[in-house]
Parts: C-alpha cells; sequence; structure tokens
C-alpha cells in the first residue's frame, strides 16, 4: 500500500486510544487484527518507510547480531544446566536431580511474563537491555554453589532474567525489520543453535576434564575434583554479561517506532525512523504530519520512564490480552498458537533437558566415559545449526495459489513436528550407539528447524501494539508446561536416569503438535507485521 492511498483515508473519523475502549465492536476497530483503524493504517505507513526507504542496512545488521546473541544466551544457558546435571548429582547426591531444571522453569515462566508484559507497558528496549545482566550476574553465582539448594535457587534466578530474553527480543527485532527481510526472525534461531552448540564444546572441554571419575558413587565425590560444571558456570556466564555490556553499552538502541505510535507517541517514532534511516545512510520522507494525517485524536506527550512505568501500572489491566482473541479467525489462531507453545513446552525439554542422563545411561557401558558422553552431545547439536538454515529455506517458498499453496509458515512447521516426533520414537528402540547418536542427531536437525519457525510464526501472528503480550504468554505457557517435564521424569524413570518413558511421551506430544499446527487459520509469509 503507498503512502498516497493511505493518506487517502484521512478524511475518516479513525481512533487509536488504548484497546480497552474497544471493548465493543466499534467500525474503527479491527476485529481480525487487534488493533485499531487508525494503528492500523499508521502502521501501513511505517511499514512502506521500512521497506521503500530506510531498507536493510547497518542498524538492522547490528540488531540482528545483538538479538541473535540473546537467542544464543537462551540456549546456552538451557543446555548449560543440562549438561551440568550428572556431576552436579555427583557431588550433591540430591533425592532428584530432575529439581534443578524444575527451579530453571520457574525462573523462566516468570521473567517470560515479567519482561514481555513490561515491553508492552513501558516499552521493549527497557527488557531488552536488562535481561542478560540478571542472566550473567546469577548464573556466575551459581557456580559457586556450596550445596543443591543454593544451586537451585541461583538457577531459578537466572531463569528471571534469560526468561524474557527471546519474546522481547523477537518483538523488537520484527519492528525493525522491513517485510522482505523478516524471513530473518526464522534465521535468528540459528543462534539459538548456535548457543547449544557452544555450550555443548565448553562443557566437553571443561566438564570432561575436570570432573570426578563415573565410577565414584553419588556424594564421595569432592568439590576439588568435580570443578568442571563450575567452571562451565563461570563461562557461560562470563560470556552472557559480555553480552550484556555490547547491548547496554556499544550498541545505540532504539524503541520500536510502532510500538511508540500504539502509545500515541508519533513524534518519537518518526525520530526513531530517521535514526535508522541514518544509521543506513538513506533519508525519509514520512513527516509527523503525513503520520498524523490518519488520526482524529491528539499525539500523547513525551514521558519520562518514571511517569512510563507509573501510568502503566495505574491502569493494568487484561486491555493487551483480550485483543489477542477478538474475532473468532484470531481467537482460533491465539488459541491454537498457545497450545503449540504448551504441546512443544513439555515435549521438548522431556528429551533435551535429561538428553545427557539418557546417552550416560543408554549407551553400552564400554563406551559410556564422560568425555564420550559430552562428544556425543556435542556431535548432536552442531546438528541443530543445518535445520535451523533448511527451515530459513523453506520458510518464505511459497508455490502454488490459494488454500494449497506449498511451503510457507505453517507446512515447514507442521513437517519438522511431526518428524520430530518419528525420529524420537526411533530414538526409544535403539540399543546401539551408531542408533542412538542417529536418532538423536535427527532430531537435533528437524526440532531446530521447527523452533526457528514457531519462533518466527508466533511474533508475526500478533500485532504490535499487544505483540509483547501475546509472545510473553505464549514463552510462559510453554515454560509452564516445560516445568511438568521434571515431574515427568522423576515419577517415570529410576534415579540413575534410564527409562525411555519420557521420550515415548515426548515423541507423542510431537506428532499432536504437528496435527494440530494444519489448523492454523493464518499463513503470515510474505505478509508485513502488524
Amino acid at each position: 500500500m503507498s503512502m498516497s492511498v493511505v493518506l487517502g483515508h484521512q478524511q475518516k473519523e479513525v481512533s487509536m486510544s488504548d484497546p480497552e475502549k474497544h471493548d465493543g465492536q466499534s467500525e474503527d476497530f479491527n476485529p481480525e487484527k487487534g488493533v485499531s483503524r487508525e494503528y492500523e493504517l499508521k502502521c501501513d505507513l511505517i511499514n512502506e518507510c521500512l521497506q521503500k526507504e530506510i531498507g536493510f542496512g547497518r542498524y538492522q545488521l547490528q540488531l540482528f547480531i545483538l538479538s541473535g546473541l540473546g537467542w544464543f544466551a537462551d540456549n546456552l544457558w538451557f543446555q548449560g544446566v543440562a549438561v551440568a546435571l550428572p556431576q552436579a548429582k555427583q557431588e550433591f547426591n540430591p533425592t532428584r536431580i530432575e529439581f534443578t531444571s524444575f527451579a530453571l522453569y520457574a525462573g523462566l515462566i516468570a521473567g517470560a511474563m515479567t519482561w514481555g508484559v513490561l515491553a508492552d507497558l513501558i516499552g521493549r528496549r527497557l527488557s531488552f537491555n536488562i535481561t542478560l545482566f540478571f542472566a550473567g550476574i546469577f548464573g556466575i553465582a551459581a557456580g559457586a554453589a556450596p550445596n543443591f539448594v543454593a544451586l537451585a535457587s541461583l538457577v531459578a534466578c537466572m531463569g528471571f532474567g534469560v526468561g524474557g530474553n527471546l519474546p522481547v527480543d523477537g518483538a523488537l527485532f520484527l519492528e525493525h525489520m522491513p517485510q522482505s527481510h523478516q524471513w530473518l526472525l526464522t534465521l535468528l534461531s540459528a543462534w539459538w543453535a548456535l548457543g547449544q552448540l557452544v555450550a555443548s564444546l565448553i562443557a566437553w572441554a571443561l566438564i570432561g576434564n575436570f570432573s570426578c571419575d563415573p565410577s565414584i558413587p553419588p556424594g564421595q565425590c569432592q568439590k576439588e575434583q568435580n570443578m568442571g560444571w563450575r567452571y562451565n558456570f563461570y563461562t557461560l556466564g562470563g560470556l552472557t554479561f559480555i553480552i550484556f555490556l555490547l547491548r547496554f553499552i556499544v550498541f545505540d538502541l532504539q524503541e520500536s517506532s510502532k510500538y511508540l505510535i500504539a502509545k500515541g507517541r508519533d513524534e518519537e517514532a518518526i525520530e526513531v525512523l530517521r535514526h535508522l534511516a541514518r544509521r543506513n545512510g538513506r533519508t525519509i520522507t514520512l513527516t509527523l504530519e503525513k503520520l498524523q494525517a490518519v488520526q482524529s485524536s491528539p499525539s500523547a506527550t513525551r514521558k519520562t520512564y518514571k511517569q512510563l512505568i507509573k501510568n502503566s501500572f495505574s491502569n493494568l489491566s487484561l486491555s493487551h490480552i483480550t485483543p489477542l482473541f477478538r474475532g473468532r479467525k484470531l481467537a482460533i489462531n491465539t488459541t491454537i498458537t498457545f497450545s503449540l507453545w504448551a504441546l512443544i513446552g513439555l515435549a521438548y525439554p522431556l528429551f533435551n533437558a535429561f538428553l545427557t542422563l539418557y546417552l550416560g545411561s543408554r549407551i553400552p557401558s564400554s563406551d559410556s566415559s564422560v568425555s564420550t558422553t559430552y562428544r556425543n552431545y556435542t556431535i548432536f547439536s552442531i546438528l541443530g545449526i543445518p535445520g535451523t538454515l533448511l527451515a530459513c529455506f523453506i520458510v518464505d517458498k511459497t508455490r502454488g495459489t490459494g488454500k494449497w499453496a506449498v511451503g510457507g509458515r505453517k507446512l515447514t512447521l507442521a513437517i519438522s513436528t511431526g518428524l520430530t516426533g518419528i525420529f524420537l520414537y526411533l530414538f526409544t528402540t535403539s540399543n546401539s550407539q551408531a542408533a542412538i547418536l542417529g536418532y538423536s542427531c535427527a532430531t537435533s536437525v528437524t526440532q531446530n528447524a521447527m523452533y526457528g519457525v514457531l519462533y518466527a510464526y508466533t511474533p508475526e501472528v500478533f500485532p504490535a501494539p499487544h505483540r509483547g503480550t501475546g509472545d510473553a504468554l505464549a514463552s510462559s505457557i510453554n515454560r509452564l508446561f516445560g516445568l511438568i517435564a521434571p515431574v515427568i521424569k522423576i515419577v517415570s524413570t529410576s534415579n540413575a536416569g534410564g527409562g525411555t518413558i519420557p521420550v515415548f511421551v515426548s515423541a507423542s506430544l510431537f506428532i499432536v503438535a504437528a496435527i494440530l499446527t494444519l489448523l492454523l487459520p493464518f499463513e503470515t509469509a510474505g505478509q508485513a507485521a502488524m
């Protein structure tokens, strides 16, 4: 839609007041998209400015790297905790080591909801900058834990920081990106896969060489002989803190222009767009007058962070949640999307959070040394990167017309999720090292492709005024169901860590999720995000 076409609507009486004022089906409100007509028109102007004038340049490239490093940190810690479980168990001898994963998910849930909702209330920038500060500090502290209770508590605090990273980073990245480059949101998950690989390599080098011999009974392994998992936490915490410094000090991050117009702060939105254009060596023709030509109410005045926080919490309500379910088609899509996050949120950690335990117990004893276990885990992690790249190639490839177009988000997500379930079923039937490693590596390819598409589709399908909340709810539901995974693992396996029941449950959940994906009403491939 060109700017001239959009401006042709300026005679319409439109309103971009707060969402809570649109409880009825006003003619100024689009129930299918959950936004006001005025916001939709302004968003069209900004999307065209991003696409035709600002483009993809230096600013977007730097944002891609820093957002990617945030996704990198998320999986770095998920895997970092998972790989430390066997050695922490050998040293502390807790009743069940799986309670560490339970603590991690408790922190992730709190973090996803807190930082994601704050992103819609007071802006994306604060949450983007501060989440990794918490993760880095508490991650380093966890390495010095004197006992199991302290370890679980510090891991939960670390999870609170890193838990808000993915929903906020994805929303902010998408809102600064021209439509022609939105596929990069899928490519961001390559950083997520890279985080798993780096965590595996660090664990192989540190835990594989500075750990007690597996023959030493749990509780008799001395700290001085088992420093590998502690060195692992120190290293991951240091890397996370460096990423925080790069975000907070080095990069000049701008607030989302779509968030700003949703709050009526049009002048600041224009300033942001001009800044992006300057960083890319370009200029824009979109002016404040053109942007305000489609509104009927005056813009909000500039406020300080203190005023924003005070006003936001004084009016805190369900105003950012109900628009996600307004209109039959949007309500169905939101419900299915949240259901996918729930099913995958339980299925993924049932296998991945305890993979080192599965590898150590299922591989024949002659091949189950600490170094061999982490070598196999590293091979598993390497295969995640091609999976992400494959999803990135397919996700925007739509061939044919109408209902049966091949490719796009939905079909790619359904196929990759279904294949993940099939390979996990095969994993449960394997007894040789080659078969176990082969099926786990195939799973790594397909599940990283799956997450790459899911992380791209979710922020795309939610409108910007409620995107932070929608992403936060999806992420929180994902983590909430992930909290159940350690419970299933505890009740279905022995303390030695063996058994295939959790993997079988995981495979079944992936299959159900694949079927459910085909019922999604919206396909976002090739469309500019609102």
